[in-house]
């Protein structure tokens, strides 16, 4: 390929160039020349210098000019209401009011379900946890067609975070359910609000698909299988037996198992009319959900929740042995507070749960306002998105809710009822609280099977997913992401909630920071029958052969403290074995070089502690008599070199362009070392 002289240059943007001009190029790159001398001037100037049919891009330049311009702009950025409403018109109200509607007959009885049935709360607290996140999202959210609200994940996890506080004795300290959950919920929000706050938006991508998609495969059948309690109508049985909310997933599924022929005849034939009913309009839904938007949003679990309160009331199946939801407290709107705070000891627990909840909360959200602002041509931040559901869940928190985030399945049906804006959510909230206000007391008669049947639909769809990744993973082979998935998968069952979201976390972060901590670097060698043409050694062994006496090391990334930790040990490795894929404890493969280069282009930058340790290597380099060279230094790097002394270390005649003129320069001092000793 040809290249241009300056090409080779530090700052050009052709320096990413990893292979070096043979002596075909260079004749080919000479006989050009005598061409292009031969031609008119005109000839030799550039086809983007002559005129052209394309415009050139002028840039406008809308800076603002005084503060109150400056406050103007960025009041619209960190409030997005203020920017969507002025320019809200009646034609985007009715999709967003339809959509705010059925997601509203969706989350209601969802909210009810996983307060009583996940959080072990009273009913209100779902209620709490839809209208205050849904209306405080619309303010400060940039997402059109997220779905804010509970999440069965996270509301297992407030429940079973309550459970363990109740299963440990304490002289000094007695729970409060509700006040345990409020703060939880509080400080979901803080912990999401500052990360928003500090930048860290980016988390989103430290989270692995196989570990998360074995959690909530997991969280899925840890739910299924606490529902299927109340389904057979087997709760007082359930007592009878020790289990309690600490009890494990593989204990209750136990019960099950030897308890299945005892279910309660009437509860049984709830859940299954319910179930069967919910699971066959997802499917309608799906089939014919794209040509016909009516079905989309026909509000199937209203329906049933109506449907089963009616027939409740009128065939008195309350006294029948099914159970309901009973009478729901109501103090109407709450003023927010902040309950009083727990031991020291027992706030370690409640914030690292919380903690918890924030990462996987917010790494779904993210994904879904990704998804649906690709899909609809606009931007989101996710910083500003943390911001916001931190604001949503601190209020939550502050008003006795639950904790809210985004979710899949309801922004989905959000989308397709015609949400346009953030306005859909806030119809959302402010028909959660007319609920809250005035329906509350007709949930009287609503039977808790009903309840455990919304819940355990919604769960199967955390399930869909896991037959495609599992295909996927099998299909390009890979093992570890498999292993990763089933080690998440079957702890998050066996061993506990916590354990699972915690081991979720922490091995998504050991990841990250074990590939990171590598620097990629590669042996590169010259390609057989050529002089001057170099390619690393790995793209095809059998094609590149290694120098004698000469070892060329490319770096291919920048340097920084968290990648130069194990420099001296991978470099040490190359040189030996020539491979990082052979084993330390096999004989070298390589004798002892006496030059060492170093192609560094590309590397854009080093810090501190990087050219503290490259120092290191160039002088360990130097003890052992070995000459050290670098080819295609960039700027940010060589101000480096000369601010560190390692320039100097180096010396000025040891930096080259181009890694042939290095190979020049070794050649000419093999040749005077070879007729010293003549």
């Amino acid at each position: 390929m040809h290249r241009p002289e300056e090409s080779s240059t530090p700052n050009s943007s052709s320096s990413f160039q990893f292979e070096d001009t043979d002596e075909e190029e260079l004749l080919a790159r000479n006989t050009l020349s005598e061409t292009q001398a031969l031609l008119s001037l005109e000839d030799q100037v550039p086809r983007y210098l002559t005129a052209s049919p394309l415009p050139s891009a002028r840039l406008s330049d809308e800076t603002p000019k005084d503060t109150w311009s400056t406050l103007k702009i960025r009041s619209k950025y960190y409030l997005p209401i203020l920017q969507w409403l002025p320019e809200y018109n009646r034609h985007l109200f009715l999709g967003d009011c339809l959509a705010g509607i059925t997601l509203a007959c969706l989350l209601i009885p969802q909210g009810l379900s996983y307060a009583t049935a996940l959080c072990k709360l009273d009913a209100i607290h779902g209620l709490y946890g839809i209208a205050f996140p849904a209306i405080s999202y619309a303010f400060f959210g940039m997402s059109r067609q997220m779905s804010v609200g509970p999440e069965a994940t996270l509301s297992l996890l407030i429940g079973s975070s309550i459970a363990q506080q109740e299963h440990i004795k304490s002289d000094d300290y007695e729970i409060d359910p509700l006040a345990w959950s409020c703060l939880m919920t509080l400080f979901v929000g803080i912990f999401t609000f500052l990360l928003g706050i500090f930048r860290l938006g980016f988390l989103d991508s430290l989270m692995s698909r196989a570990l998360l998609r074995g959690f909530i495969s997991g969280v899925a059948l840890v739910v299924m299988v606490q529902q299927g309690i109340t389904l057979l109508g087997l709760v007082e049985r359930s007592h009878e037996w020790g289990i309690s909310e600490a009890s494990t997933t593989v204990e209750r599924l136990y019960f099950l198992v030897r308890n299945a022929k005892y279910a309660h005849g009437l509860s049984s034939a709830v859940s299954a009319v319910s179930v069967t009913i919910l699971l066959n309009m997802r499917i309608v839904k799906a089939k014919f959900g794209q040509s016909k938007k009516w079905f989309q949003l026909f509000p199937d679990v209203l329906l049933i929740v109506v449907g089963a309160i009616l027939l409740t009331y009128y065939f008195d199946w309350e006294h029948h042995g099914l159970a309901i939801l009973g009478k729901i407290d109501s103090a109407g709107i709450p003023l927010p507070a902040i309950p009083s705070f727990p031991p020291n000891k027992h706030m370690k627990d409640l914030l690292v749960t919380s903690a918890m909840i924030a990462v996987i909360g917010f790494v779904e959200s993210i994904v879904i306002a990704k998804i649906y602002s690709s899909k609809h041509n606009y931007s989101v931040s996710a910083n500003r998105e943390l911001v916001a559901l931190g604001v949503a869940n601190v209020c939550s928190g502050l008003f006795q809710g639950i904790p809210a985030f985004g979710s899949v399945s309801r922004s989905k049906i959000n989308d397709k009822a015609g949400a346009r804006t953030q306005m859909a959510c806030l119809v959302t909230g402010f028909i959660a609280l007319l609920a809250i206000l005035f329906l509350l007391p007709y949930f009287h008669y609503l039977p808790k099977a009903v309840l455990s049947s919304i819940i355990f639909v919604a769960v199967l769809s955390l399930l869909s997913e896991l037959p495609e990744d599992l295909h996927f993973i099998f299909k390009i082979g890979a093992w570890r992401d498999l292993a990763l998935l089933l080690i998440t998968f079957f702890a998050t069952i066996i061993i506990s909630l916590e354990f699972g979201t915690l081991l979720a976390v922490s091995l998504s972060l050991l990841l990250t920071i074990r590939e990171t901590s590598y620097p990629r670097i590669s042996i590169m060698g010259r390609v057989k029958g050529s002089v001057n043409k170099f390619k690393p050694i790995q793209d095809d062994p059998t094609e590149i052969e290694h120098l004698q006496d000469v070892l060329i090391v490319r770096i291919e990334e920048a340097l920084f403290f968290a990648n130069t930790g194990q420099l001296k040990d991978r470099l040490r490795r190359l040189e030996m074995f020539g491979d990082m894929s052979i084993h330390p404890s096999e004989s070298p493969r390589r004798d002892e070089s006496l030059y060492t280069i170093f192609d560094v282009s590309s590397m854009p930058s080093i810090d501190a502690s990087a050219i503290q340790i490259f120092y290191e290597i160039v002088e360990a380099y130097k003890s052992r008599s070995v000459e050290v060279y670098f080819v295609r230094l960039r700027d940010q790097p060589l101000g480096m070199f000369k601010k560190s002394g390692l320039l100097d270390l180096v010396g000025q005649d040891h930096i080259f362009k181009k890694v042939p003129e290095a190979i020049e320069a070794i050649e000419l001092d093999i040749s005077k070392r070879d007729s010293t000793v003549y």
